[in-house]
């Protein structure tokens, strides 16, 4: 335990002194992976936060652009940043500077990097996913991946710990996608299935009414049994996974604590408990990380 608390309580020695203002990014940007990167060595810290930094910058970009093709732009800028990394003159800008850090001391990936870019042009579409599949595989391949290139950081991606991450990202992204329906539908974006919401006799227009449909509740309920589903199957790797993995892998307790707080509320997405930070989430994730859990 001393070494859990050795990590979380000097932040401040961190080597991320070598992209200024980085870690703060993380922290303020994406709380809930800021924690659990605390718990990687410190020489790896700073190439997790260049990973969530990352991560929230190519999120973003259907929210600050007015139109889709905007949005394809600025997602060719990364692919274009990723050029210019390999040929050692990364752009002037902070997350693609750290990003270059991570790749070039690290040996990540490109190619999952990309995938990561690539998974993001599904933010632009209007449209909502067609089938269950297809949301399984935006979020696989973009949550999923990140957890992939952060077990790379941490020198822990076996077969088994690719596994458990790419199971584990995608219930942390349903989970989140469920939590933010509000957010979406006051911008008329809807990420449950058409086919979904066949079963149910719904169409997206039904999200963007003042009174939820009655019939919200039970898909909510339903993905959630999804994302459970996936984490369980991560957890069964569990005895294969090397221990240097648990800060990639911790987003399993993040996820499983936001689902609890959902199934409390009767999978009502507009309830205030969904919507909350839950309360006491740092201690849990450290006693997760005390115990070699995730």
């Amino acid at each position: 335990m001393a070494q859990v608390g050795k990590v979380a309580a000097e932040p401040a020695r961190d080597p991320a002194h070598a992209a200024p203002g980085l870690a703060e990014q993380a922290r303020k940007l994406d709380p809930d992976r800021y924690v659990t990167a605390l718990f990687a060595p410190a020489e790896s810290r700073r190439h997790l936060f260049a990973l969530i930094a990352f991560n929230y910058e190519i999120a973003r970009v259907r929210e600050v652009v007015t139109q889709p093709i905007l949005g394809q732009i600025r997602l060719q800028w990364w692919r274009d940043a990723l050029e210019q990394i390999d040929a050692g003159q990364p752009p002037a800008h902070d997350v693609a500077q750290a990003l270059a850090a991570a790749l070039q001391e690290t040996g990540l990936d490109r190619a999952r990097v990309e995938r990561m870019i690539d998974a993001r042009e599904e933010d632009l579409s209007e449209a909502p996913p067609e089938r269950l599949e297809d949301l399984l595989a935006y979020a696989e391949n973009s949550s999923g991946t990140l957890i992939e290139l952060m077990l790379e950081v941490l020198g822990a991606a076996t077969e088994p710990a690719r596994d458990a991450g790419r199971a584990i990202g995608t219930a942390y992204a349903l989970t989140g996608l469920l939590r933010a329906i509000p957010f979406h539908a006051r911008a008329r974006r809807v990420f449950i299935p058409q086919s979904v919401l066949a079963e149910h006799a719904l169409a997206a227009e039904d999200l963007f009414r003042r009174d939820p449909p009655a019939a919200l509740p039970a898909i909510v309920a339903e993905l959630a049994g999804i994302a459970r589903l996936r984490l369980t199957e991560a957890r069964d790797l569990a005895g294969q996974v090397p221990r240097r993995a648990l800060p990639a892998l911790l987003s399993a307790t993040v996820a499983e604590t936001y689902l609890k707080r959902l199934e409390r509320a009767g999978y009502d997405v507009h309830s205030a408990v969904v919507a909350e930070r839950p309360p006491g989430l740092v201690w849990r994730l450290a006693a997760k990380a005390w115990t070699g859990r995730w």
